[in-house]
């Protein structure tokens, strides 16, 4: 029986050179805008940020800037954005670079107009459980990656470095009101990114495709996501030149944040915010990797029509194969795609994680992000988060 809910509120403004449109478009939510971009310095290398500021200027707006977000985002920086928000007046914010700049900006947002700390409101962990009295400032995601699809998506991901908790989290006022993404800024990803962050969406789509939540759009968007993945991400890894290809990976990137708001993730993503929070030097599509195949081969015992539908739609002859094979066909493709895009020389233990640290990784996921647990096909107890990241380690 079919049951489930839509809501999708955010404006998507898609395809190479729209950006150009942040200059003209009527629906730029306010006239001071945060620009929250990362502390690397890519954004102004490439010119990225210069070019936005002068774009909202023509439209009329002004603009500050914030730079000193990490990769892995902690919660004194999106204090620190949020009182710059207030002090400079500003009416919305800007998300301008990957994943990490974006979920900021939501966080920062929401804290421009509510009191306490961002911890507060967190639903789960060490999180204070509060309801925040404000909706967040309006907010502009411009996504340069091709990966978390979080300009499309509610969700903020943010560390809290004193007890290694790393908490994905947000509200209906917390989805960006436009998105602008231009697959141009995408092409100065260097490959091993584009690999990982590829990955990321990869995954958002396969979780959202078995995930309890599962609804009829959310499903298609997964399936074509699946499916141009794994065509086009070998392709851009190999040569990140084609803005065809690079068009591609970004809608596939943007399907699977849709796919996000309408049916969620699984327990994957918890198990890997575990890794990254008590490891942050791991970016976040290379600890999926790492996980994906011990993970999906638990799974697929559980959802194996689901496993067998995802197995063709990574172009795999599933009808060619015994029948008892069918359900795991989708294992062997993934280690396929992690070949080509390159990452198969990615190794846990290259990041310092330790095989005694299973058990409180195990433990750290369930407690910390335990909703996508509920929404997994199967119970998973800390006994079996374990075995699991037991599995992947090497």
């Amino acid at each position: 029986m079919i049951n489930f809910q839509f809501h999708m509120p955010t404006r998507i403004i898609f395809g190479p050179g729209k950006l150009n449109e942040l200059g003209t478009t009527p629906f730029l939510p306010g006239r001071r805008a945060l620009v929250v971009i990362s502390s690397g310095g890519s954004m102004v290398t490439h010119g990225y940020m210069q070019l936005v500021q002068t774009l909202l200027a023509q439209n009329g707006a002004e603009s500050v800037v914030f730079d000193k977000i990490r990769p892995s985002p902690v919660v004194e920086h999106v204090m620190e954005g949020a009182a710059l928000a207030r002090e400079e007046h500003c009416d919305f914010v800007i998300g301008l670079g990957g994943g990490s700049a974006i979920d900021s900006a939501k966080a920062i947002a929401l804290m421009a107009v509510n009191p306490g700390s961002y911890w507060d409101y967190m639903p789960s962990g060490s999180g204070g459980r509060q309801v925040p009295s404000e909706r967040a400032l309006p907010i502009v995601a411009i996504p340069t990656t091709a990966g978390t699809g979080t300009e499309a998506d509610p969700w903020t991901v943010i560390t809290r470095e004193q007890t290694r908790e790393k908490i994905g989290w947000g509200n209906d006022s917390t989805y960006p009101v436009l998105s602008i993404v231009d697959p141009r800024l995408t092409l100065t990803v260097p490959a091993r990114m584009t690999a990982m962050t590829g990955m990321d969406a990869f995954f958002h789509a396969v979780e959202a495709y078995v995930s309890r939540a599962q609804q009829p759009t959310s499903d298609l968007l997964a399936q074509q996501a699946v499916s141009l993945i794994t065509s086009f991400l070998p392709q851009v890894v190999a040569d990140g030149s084609s803005i065809e290809a690079r068009t591609m990976l970004s809608w596939a990137s943007t399907a699977g944040g849709v796919c996000e708001s309408l049916s969620s993730c699984v327990s994957q993503h918890s198990m890997a915010h575990a890794l990254s929070a008590f490891y942050p030097d791991i970016p976040h599509g290379a600890g999926l990797v790492m996980l994906s195949v011990a993970y999906f081969r638990y799974l697929s015992r559980y959802v194996p029509a689901r496993m067998v539908d995802l197995a063709y739609f990574m172009g795999v002859d599933v009808d060619s194969l015994p029948e008892k094979d069918q359900p795991f066909a989708f294992v062997g493709a993934l280690e396929n795609l992690i070949r080509q895009v390159g990452l198969e020389d990615l190794k846990l233990s290259d990041f310092g994680v330790r095989r005694e640290d299973m058990p409180k990784l195990a433990k750290n996921a369930l407690e910390t992000m335990g909703g996508l647990f509920n929404l997994t096909p199967t119970q998973m107890n800390e006994r079996v988060v374990t075995e699991i990241f037991e599995a992947a380690y090497t």
